[in-house]
């Protein structure tokens, strides 16, 4: 199979590299012209457990329609931010052929972005949660292994869904896992990704945060939000990697013991990993750019108000990661208090 990955930072390097090694035909693309150029010259390194350097094709997104000399790609794996999912598709939307599929190794419901420009029959959805980050030009840290999951929009099982399962099963994750759910999956990690924002409010690692329980009752109660939205979408969130989306939901009497099997899972799992804090977190105090929070938390939010609901833990959050991005506070315990005191407000 051939793949085009469009963004070869931490996600898309750490899929493009192996998916190299073992010997399948790959081109990255990515618009960090540094990147590219030391990955032309010496070739990709992947460091983590395991530590490999691959040589593989690099091109700029200027590139890219000569890099291809005409042929549509075959499977494109699009792993930029959030934000740039619809700049990132118009270099290779004019490019794809009728066999030609998108897939979505991001965060977020991207997929319907992606869908909405080349066609949801063109579009596979994914659900990633594995630990890596861009350490610097040429260099990207796996920190090991999670969750992959990959279904067709519409639910269905297709030759293409089971020929990508077992490419990725050979050559990255053994344990990537085909979904007719992949919409539940998610909205399961919206779930996850709103406790991972506010992990990210303070310079914790992610462990910490989970392992402190009088951090818990704000942390299930902006998962909660998250779950409740979904179900008013008509979406059964999934649980991954120790995340229990059923245990989060609010109910007339919450299974606090079962929200807090979850996240002792959840901080178990972290702390194994090599990848100790967030990417958000790496976006506001290494990288100093803004974060996928428009894009991930933001949405339940406004899909909240469309079903008349109210998500305020999930609002106070993004006006903290906005406030953060721009350096009117600072990474601080004071930030995770106000959500506690928000969430003891609202859901006594």
């Amino acid at each position: 199979m051939q793949f085009t990955v469009i963004g070869a930072g931490a996600i898309g390097g750490t899929i493009g590299a192996h998916l190299a090694r073992s010997g399948h035909e790959v081109l990255l693309v990515d618009s960090a012209v540094d990147h590219v150029h030391a990955i032309e010259r010496a070739g990709l390194t992947i460091e983590g457990r395991t530590t490999f350097r691959v040589r593989v094709p690099a091109v700029t997104v200027a590139g890219l329609a000569d890099a291809l000399r005409g042929r549509p790609p075959e499977a494109v794996l699009l792993a930029v931010k959030a934000m740039h999912t619809a700049a990132a598709l118009e270099p290779v939307a004019p490019l794809l052929g009728p066999e030609s599929f998108v897939v979505s190794m991001q965060n977020g419901l991207n997929e319907k972005v992606i869908a909405g420009r080349i066609g949801a029959a063109r579009t596979v959805g994914a659900f990633v949660n594995f630990g890596a980050d861009y350490l610097e030009p040429g260099r990207i840290m796996y920190g090991g292994a999670g969750a992959l999951y990959l279904g067709e929009l519409d639910g269905r099982m297709t030759p293409r869904l089971e020929a990508l399962g077992r490419v990725l099963r050979e050559s990255f994750l053994e344990n990537t896992t085909l979904t007719p759910n992949i919409w539940g999956y998610l909205w399961g990690k919206l779930g996850y990704g709103a406790i991972l924002f506010a992990t990210a409010t303070v310079d914790e690692t992610m462990a910490d945060v989970l392992g402190d329980l009088t951090c818990r009752p704000a942390l299930a109660n902006l998962a909660g939000e998250v779950v409740r939205v979904a179900d008013a979408e008509g979406v059964r969130s999934e649980g991954f990697d120790g995340y229990d989306p059923d245990a989060m939901r609010f109910a007339a009497s919450r299974d606090w013991a079962a929200i807090h099997q979850s996240l002792d899972r959840l901080a178990e799992f972290n702390r194994h990993s090599l990848k100790q804090k967030s990417g958000v977190w790496r976006d506001l105090a290494v990288r100093r750019r803004r974060t996928e929070v428009d894009h991930q938390i933001g949405p339940v939010v406004e899909v909240a108000r469309v079903h008349g609901l109210e998500a305020p833990l999930n609002q106070r959050l993004v006006e903290l990661i906005h406030a953060l991005e721009e350096g009117r506070r600072p990474m601080a315990r004071a930030n995770l208090d106000e959500l506690r005191r928000l969430s003891e407000e609202m859901y006594h």
